[in-house]
């Protein structure tokens, strides 16, 4: 099998401690090497039956297996983003978005915490299993929030993620039981701004 046809479970940025009390070492595991990693195995799977569909000149059922790759895809690559985006507390994590980000947030949403307040309702309204992410509209120049249903229900094409939280039951259940909303407020301790502002920069050139 060639490895480069197929995807693999990337490393964290930092120490499964790094993020606690925010995330403990017990949670971010769990949600890394299980759950994270169930959506690499998903995806190569699916690759595997299209590999052999085609290798035997068979017909799979297209709508379905499509379908599945979408949703397995989308978990890989939002929870890459997730992990990217967290930072621990005091060491890159928490604070305010600064530069030219802040000034993108600020004239959308006038200040920070008209921001943070929309990010944070559509991360805890959203339906059963779901994101809440920040992007950017280069048609019209504005940061915009939106809320993703799984990982591949009301994503917008072409507009790019800068930043996105987990508020699936998986990503908080160990720390936080039922209560996504305390979860949900944690979070702002470990955004890691610098790494949401790099993305930034880098489709503003």
């Amino acid at each position: 099998m060639d490895e480069t046809r197929f995807y693999s479970l990337p490393k964290l940025p930092y120490e499964y401690t790094a993020l606690a009390p925010h995330i403990s070492e017990e949670q971010l595991k769990i949600h890394h090497q299980k759950h994270h990693q169930a959506y690499v195995n998903g995806a190569n799977a699916v690759f595997e039956k299209l590999d052999k569909a085609r290798g035997e000149n068979t017909d799979p059922d297209m709508k379905a297996i499509l379908k599945e790759l979408s949703f397995h895809i989308g978990g890989f690559k939002l929870h890459n983003l997730f992990w990217e985006n967290l930072a621990p507390a005091g060491k890159g994590g928490g604070g305010v978005p600064k530069g030219e980000l802040a000034k993108a947030i600020n004239g959308e949403f006038s200040k920070f915490d008209r921001f943070k307040k929309e990010f944070t309702q559509a991360a805890v309204s959203a339906e059963g299993s779901g994101w809440a992410a920040l992007t950017f509209c280069r048609k019209t120049g504005r940061p915009l929030i939106l809320q993703i249903e799984k990982h591949n229900t009301n994503v917008i094409p072409g507009f790019d993620i800068l930043m996105v939280l987990d508020v699936w039951e998986h990503a908080y259940y160990i720390d936080y039981r039922n209560d996504r909303a305390k979860f949900v407020d944690s979070f702002w301790n470990i955004v890691n701004w610098d790494a949401v502002a790099q993305r930034f920069d880098h489709l503003k050139k």
